[in-house]
């Protein structure tokens, strides 16, 4: 029988995604969630004015999009005080980060990350033959200086680093970042993501020059924007390096709706003002809850929060299933000592009523 010749990477690499999806455990399960609160998803929705602008853009939507994002790119460098040629838009963070890995990252290349930091990053890795050093967590907190000394020590070309960081929500001060970029070693790159910055407390933006050649940026409308389903992100560095994405990146990878809608969503910073508080109303009752069952809520600077469940993580993942079994979509970190949390999404409030009746239950049904 005639088969596919894979490479020789690809035949090596286990068929797994990073993520399962909501929609596969619904599936799976015959029905729907009560609560859809495990993805870090915005359900507070996008701005009106980014509804409004994919709608009058649908009957356009037989044209490509504009392969240079001409639009949106000024218009965020306009919003950054930067030159357009420092910007590039992609396919959300995720396709941003294959892109990079795709551009630096050949057979054997070594890459320092935190172990059990987002793992989509790790799967592009992997997806290229690039070889992962990982440093632990220190204090659920991504250790900046030992990600370097580990860059250091490994002659790595890239540092991936998150603030705020997933799947913690915990975050550093811009300042001290900024004071660290200069110890990246020569030819490695800090990648840094900031998918949640615009829900972080003030002074958490890493300031430096945006030409500085050891840093790349990267932001996202999935999260403070609402519209993780666009697949809207983009990224901030070295003209140099930004044009390189040209080479290889899906120069029509961006739909006319999704262009059209995250325009529009930039323009209405009152929206991004308003979902700011309520996912603030929301954070404050996750803890609440978590409180009111012998669980503490860790601070968070994201639109979700990290609940220790003060076990193991064999505890906290049975805890986790038990929740799922009643309707509640949550996820969990992977990785000890940061899988004896779960990880509950902010949500309305009637999605949190929910989890406020769904958690003493499942607490009780593990006893």
């Amino acid at each position: 029988m005639s088969r596919p010749r894979y490479t020789d990477l690809v035949a090596s690499l286990p068929a797994t995604v990073p993520f399962v999806g909501p929609e596969t455990q619904e599936r799976a399960m015959g029905r729907p969630f009560a609560a859809r609160l495990g993805a870090n998803e915005n359900i507070f929705g996008p701005s009106p004015k980014a509804i409004a602008a994919m709608a009058n853009a649908a009957e356009e939507i037989w044209m490509y999009g504009d392969p240079e994002n001409h639009d949106l790119r000024h218009a965020l460098a306009a919003f950054h005080t930067v030159s357009p040629d420092n910007i590039v838009v992609g396919e959300g963070i995720d396709g941003l980060l294959g892109y990079l890995v795709r551009l630096l990252i050949g057979q054997g290349d070594a890459v320092v990350t935190s172990l059990g930091a987002y793992p989509t990053f790790n799967y592009h890795v992997a997806g290229f033959g690039g070889t992962l050093h990982t440093v632990p967590y220190l204090n659920d907190h991504e250790d900046l200086p030992a990600l370097i000394a580990k860059a250091q020590e490994t002659q790595a070309k890239l540092i991936y680093f998150a603030n705020p960081d997933n799947p913690m929500g915990t975050w550093q001060k811009g300042e001290d970042i900024a004071a660290q970029l200069d110890q990246i070693p020569d030819g490695c790159l800090l990648v840094l993501d900031e998918a949640y910055v615009e829900l972080a407390p003030e002074g958490t933006e890493a300031v430096y020059d945006v030409e500085h050649p050891k840093v790349i940026r990267m932001r996202t409308f999935s999260k403070g924007y609402g519209m993780a389903g666009a697949r809207v992100g983009y990224a901030m560095g070295a003209k140099d390096l930004i044009k390189s994405f040209d080479k290889i990146r899906n120069h029509f990878g961006m739909n006319r709706a999704s262009q059209a809608a995250a325009l529009a969503a930039l323009e209405d910073q009152g929206w991004l003002s308003q979902t700011r508080q309520k996912v603030t109303e929301a954070r404050a009752t996750i803890a609440e809850i978590a409180r009111a069952n012998g669980l503490t809520a860790l601070p968070s600077a994201t639109n979700f929060v990290a609940i220790d469940c003060h076990r193991d993580g064999d505890y906290a993942k049975a805890l986790l299933a038990a929740l799922v079994a009643r309707g509640i979509f949550v996820r969990m970190p992977f990785v000890s000592p940061q899988d004896r949390c779960i990880r509950l999404s902010c949500g309305r409030p009637e999605d949190l009523e929910h989890v406020a009746k769904a958690l003493p239950e499942a607490i009780k049904s593990l006893s």
